[in-house]
């Protein structure tokens, strides 16, 4: 990253309109730490939205959004955990009731030992998933818990690490779920087979620009565009921890939670599913603004093409925001609607958040350095084991219909930029 990170505050005008669970939870802080507030909210918020649905582009899809924060250390960002507050009674809830399930079908289960070997702990059903699973656990949790899981973390190198081995490689994963496309994985060895149909995960995230890049290591390759990065460079002062009300604070957001869990079991007990719409006028001026927008990048020069596919995403970054703010706007009659049509004070809202965001993307898709694998090498990559032979590699390229010549290009580079390492004589090892 650059230093001297000027990217735009959030205006106040957008804190005076949100929705009074978001006002209350964001009113006790102030400039970044409000930012990073909202933001992380948004994403953990995202996860909680059972039974809600708008098309895009003809296709369903849900209010999931992935967030991070990017940011030096000392800055303040670590109040993000503060939206972990948010939905912890849900998760509590969740686990509560599996864990009393599983605990009576122990009671209840005359062949106590079979059930144990049929039946184990990731029967446990919970809303928030640790970054530090294997791709296997991850698909098993999304398989089961079909309103979707958060994946929260305030170290973004805990995910960082796990997208570096083998068996913790789920990029693809995170690829697949931001368009809720359906997947699959199976291992010949035990017999394991997953297919999750519309995966449905949320992410927020927080770390130091090193810890972003450990992630999202090109603009290439993928995953930056499906994400909301917001970034700076302040360090916050030195504040009296005893003075500054944080218990004040906690309990607030606590108390917030409580409505969190009211709106969510509301929405849970739906006999059908909610479509959320924006109305005509607002699909023409959704159009029309981001027309706008890539007309004017490509006209000025000022990004290469390849930003145009953040561009489309941040269309249904935005969508989903507004599907969010609508939820929470009108969280008293969720029961009784029949539809969820998105309000213009919604709109504009969500519109002025997206001019934050469009400006923050724009900034870490010039910053993202470019050595890193793009999305199409990356999946060449990730599809051998970490220790691989040429052959290895050359017959996954035959698959993908890559050229033999190509696949020798592409070792070499991957060797200089120390992506790979060569051991021997045709024989790779994986960083």
């Amino acid at each position: 990253m650059e230093e001297n990170i000027n990217n735009p505050l959030i205006p106040d005008k957008v804190y005076k309109s949100l929705p009074d669970i978001l006002k209350k939870v964001t009113d006790n802080f102030s400039r970044r730490e409000k930012d990073i507030v909202l933001t992380s909210a948004l994403g953990a918020l995202s996860s909680v939205t059972p039974n809600v649905f708008g098309y895009y582009h003809s296709t369903i899809v849900y209010a999931n959004i992935f967030t991070i924060i990017s940011a030096p250390p000392a800055s303040g960002k670590g109040v993000m955990m503060k939206a972990r507050m948010l939905i912890e009674k849900i998760h509590d809830y969740l686990l509560d009731g599996s864990q009393n399930q599983w605990n009576k079908y122990e009671q209840d289960e005359v062949e106590e030992e079979q059930s144990k070997k049929t039946k184990s702990g990731n029967n446990i059903i919970l809303k928030i998933v640790p970054a530090n699973i294997s791709s296997a656990e991850l698909y098993n949790f999304m398989n089961k818990i079909e309103d979707g899981i958060l994946i929260i973390e305030s170290e973004a190198d805990t995910m960082g690490n796990m997208l570096s081995n083998d068996w913790g490689n789920y990029s693809d994963v995170l690829r697949k779920s931001f368009h809720h496309e359906p997947m699959s994985m199976s291992r010949k060895g035990d017999g394991l087979y997953i297919s999750v149909k519309s995966p449905r995960l949320s992410i927020v995230l927080s770390g130091t620009p090193a810890q972003l890049k450990s992630l999202i290591n090109s603009k290439e390759n993928g995953l930056l565009s499906r994400f909301i990065v917001y970034s700076f460079d302040e360090v916050i002062d030195f504040r009296n921890p005893f003075i500054d009300g944080n218990d004040d604070t906690n309990e607030l957001i606590r108390n917030q939670s409580e409505k969190v869990l009211q709106i969510y079991k509301s929405l849970k007990d739906r006999e059908s599913q909610l479509k959320f719409e924006l109305t005509l006028r607002q699909q023409q001026y959704f159009d029309q603004y981001f027309r706008n927008k890539q007309i004017n990048l490509l006209r000025n020069g000022e990004v290469s093409s390849s930003f145009i596919s953040n561009l489309h995403r941040l269309g249904l970054i935005f969508f989903r925001i507004c599907m969010i703010f609508s939820v929470y706007r009108e969280c008293d009659d969720l029961s009784q609607l029949s539809k969820l049509t998105c309000s213009n004070k919604d709109f504009i809202l969500s519109l002025r958040l997206m001019e934050v965001y469009f400006e923050h993307s724009l900034f870490n898709f010039k910053n993202i350095d470019q050595y890193g694998l793009s999305e199409n090498d990356e999946e060449l990559l990730y599809s051998v084991e970490q220790n691989f032979t040429r052959e290895q590699i050359l017959e996954k390229g035959t698959e993908l219909g890559i050229p033999i010549r190509t696949i020798d290009d592409k070792l070499s580079q991957w060797t200089r930029k120390k992506i790979i390492k060569k051991i021997s004589r045709g024989v790779y090892k994986r960083f």
